[in-house]
């Protein structure tokens, strides 16, 4: 461990002791990650579902117009819980900071299952009316105000008992989950929709995959349940008798001293999430309606550039602690900059290996991002604000750029009648992103900010120990 990695503490102790170092049990760690993903995959999971399944929900709830307006007010539906997920990291993000991330993480969990689960009870339009899209809609609230503290929470929970050295490898299970998500919502819609009739899934098949989330959030909740608080929390909540009061208006506070994480993890996540978007939510949708795909070829070719993604994550995550997360994200925005136009161009050559091709590079990209980000954003800040400052800048980020990449690719496109426009976007993306990651501090293999280090055995707590104190007698005038 080089004297970089351990001068962040040099304000809080001169010397260390192998105590103040945490020492992880890997079956806990196990645990958390499992946790973490699996509300992660709960998530993506009702979005496979309700993207692949959305023209039979039109006709379920929306009977009366046409077939595009029924397709897009059920999308409108959607779309409604990415208004109400900056609200719900608001609530949900510093109340995690005050009560504790496994509570808040529990209750995210069971309203998530609850709505997804709610969605599949709800009687059609034939039966009661106006009042099935209203429920619909309600349902829909539900999941997008507790998706609002979800990922921002489960980031927080995995960073919080990673060992530094292993923090990438760990975070990258996060997006593992979403991956492995929405594959297995949107594959038990395909599966439903070849099995069975058009009656049949209109009738009773489609509520289904619904139903699934009912069984599986109590598995979550029972997992979530059984995990202790993380160590940095449970030393945070320790220490706070002998702080200052807490502020009367702990948000403002937050953006007044913290305004500069704030915006580069709102820049970071904005890379992040519109190329997510671009590639899982869109192309399907680009595929069929602008190059005349058939939409089951670009549905299955999404899947296996997605299968191909859940393969290398965790390689990325191992990397980033390698080489650092900053190198790794930066790689990935200027391969957005400088390879998003050839991507689509072998999209838009009518053949099948070159349109995987094509996807498969930018999902590669993508890796980037999926494999550094969850270690990355939550070491923008200190574990008192952790939660409520990663849960609030990456849903406004998410919300106002990710959420409305495919709307807003969709209408470039229409509006200029220029196939390439949506690898234009990409590429301001990765402008962006690639600007907002010369403003963020590299964090691989160091311990979270304020927090002392946290290794995977007693051997290399004695390691870390050793390192910071060698560095610490090398520069005593930086001591405490």
């Amino acid at each position: 461990m080089t004297a970089a990695h351990v001068r962040p503490l040099r304000k809080r102790a001169r010397r260390l002791t192998v105590k103040e170092v945490t020492v992880v049990d890997r079956q806990v760690l196990n645990r958390a990650i499992k946790a973490a993903a699996l509300g992660n995959a709960m998530e993506w999971f009702d979005f496979g579902v309700y993207s692949y399944i959305a023209v039979t929900l039109g006709r379920v709830f929306y009977p009366s117009g046409s077939a595009a307006s029924q397709l897009l007010a059920t999308l409108a539906t959607f779309a409604a819980a990415f208004l109400v997920r900056p609200l719900g990291g608001m609530f949900f993000g510093p109340l995690g900071d005050r009560i504790g991330r496994q509570k808040v993480l529990a209750a995210t969990m069971i309203m998530m299952a609850a709505g997804t689960f709610c969605i599949g009870l709800i009687p059609d339009y034939h039966t009661i009316g106006i009042m099935a899209p209203i429920l619909l809609l309600v349902a829909r609230l539900v999941q997008g105000f507790s998706t609002g503290g979800e990922y921002g929470g489960a980031a927080t929970f995995i960073a919080e008992y990673a060992p530094d050295r292993r923090r990438g490898f760990m975070g990258s299970w996060l997006e593992f989950g979403t991956l492995a998500g929405y594959i297995a919502g949107a594959g038990i819609v395909t599966a439903l929709t070849s099995l069975l009739s058009d009656d049949a899934l209109l009738s009773w098949g489609w509520r289904v995959p619904f139903l699934i989330a009912g069984p599986i959030g109590l598995i979550g909740l029972y997992i979530r349940l059984r995990l202790e608080e993380t160590p940095a929390f449970q030393k945070q909540a320790e220490a706070r008798e002998d702080e200052s009061p807490t502020p009367r208006n702990p948000l403002l506070h937050m953006v007044m001293n913290h305004y500069r994480a704030l915006l580069v993890c709102v820049g970071l996540v904005l890379v992040f999430n519109v190329t997510d978007y671009m590639l899982l939510s869109y192309m399907p949708s680009y595929l069929s309606a602008n190059l005349g795909y058939d939409t089951a070829h670009g549905l299955v070719l999404i899947l296996l550039v997605m299968a191909c993604m859940m393969v290398i994550n965790p390689f990325m995550g191992k990397l980033s602690d390698r080489t650092g997360r900053k190198p790794m994200i930066f790689v990935g925005c200027a391969g957005f900059v400088l390879l998003s136009i050839p991507c689509f161009l072998l999209i838009g050559q009518h053949s099948i290996a070159l349109v995987f091709a094509g996807l498969l590079i930018m999902g590669l990209l993508l890796t980037c991002f999926t494999g550094a980000m969850p270690a990355a954003l939550p070491a923008l800040f200190p574990t008192d604000i952790r939660y409520g400052g990663l849960a609030i800048a990456f849903n406004i980020s998410v919300s106002l750029f990710g959420g409305t990449t495919p709307l807003l690719a969709a209408w470039l496109v229409d509006a200029t009648h220029n196939p390439l426009m949506p690898a234009f976007y990409l590429m301001l993306a990765g402008v962006i992103g690639g600007l907002t990651i010369f403003l963020t501090p590299e964090t691989a293999n160091r311990p979270l900010m304020g927090e002392a280090p946290t290794a995977s055995s007693h051997a290399e707590a004695h390691e870390l120990t050793r390192a910071y104190n060698e560095d610490a007698e090398a520069r005593p005038s930086e001591g405490v």
